[in-house]
């Protein structure tokens, strides 16, 4: 015969899970976090190569290059380099549906719209860095993140900036490729 203590330990942990499980069964709603047919996404991502000119008293932050990435709900994807102030013509292309969906839950599922648009500040003794900027429109919310790279600043870049630019960084290394 089984000892009451051991029933009783053996039942907390069903318990339990039918505790979560219900309410999760019973729910009507999908939840906010999961990727639905109907999102709307559209990037503006946005890379400079900076470089500070000192003239003695003053300086000046020059872009040395700068790579925007526009990419549309339908996939539509625009690719534009300007390179010491000179245009290069566009590369356009479509990217697939996956890509798309890839890019809406991550940035809906981690969290990136509601990371606070703070402004991190690059190091004195800095004189060439990147610094980046993402333009997202989700669903008619719109988030706008500046950030350098990391050797430029001291503050801590989150994590879910860094994994969006990887993605981001992804698709123009294939554009790059392709063309």
């Amino acid at each position: 015969m089984a000892k009451p203590v051991l029933i009783i330990a053996g039942a907390i942990p069903v318990i339990l899970a039918i505790l979560i499980a219900v309410p999760m069964i019973t729910k009507p709603d999908i939840p906010f976090s999961a990727v639905v047919p109907t999102d709307k996404i559209e990037l503006e991502y946005t890379k400079h190569q900076l470089q500070k000119i000192s003239f003695g008293i003053t300086e000046e932050t020059k872009s040395q290059k700068t790579e925007i990435l526009v990419i549309k709900d339908d996939g539509t994807t625009r690719y534009t380099i300007i390179e010491k102030g000179s245009s290069q013509p566009d590369k356009r292309l479509t990217i697939e549906e996956e890509k798309i969906r890839k890019l809406t839950a991550l940035i809906k599922e981690t969290g990136f719209m509601a990371i606070p648009s703070e402004s991190f500040h690059v190091g004195d003794d800095i004189t060439q860095y990147k610094k980046s900027s993402l333009k997202v429109t989700l669903n008619g919310q719109t988030k706008q993140i500046h950030w350098p790279e990391q050797n430029a600043t001291l503050q801590f870049i989150p994590p879910i900036i860094t994994m969006v630019e990887l993605e981001l960084d992804q698709i123009i290394s294939d554009i790059q490729k392709s063309n």
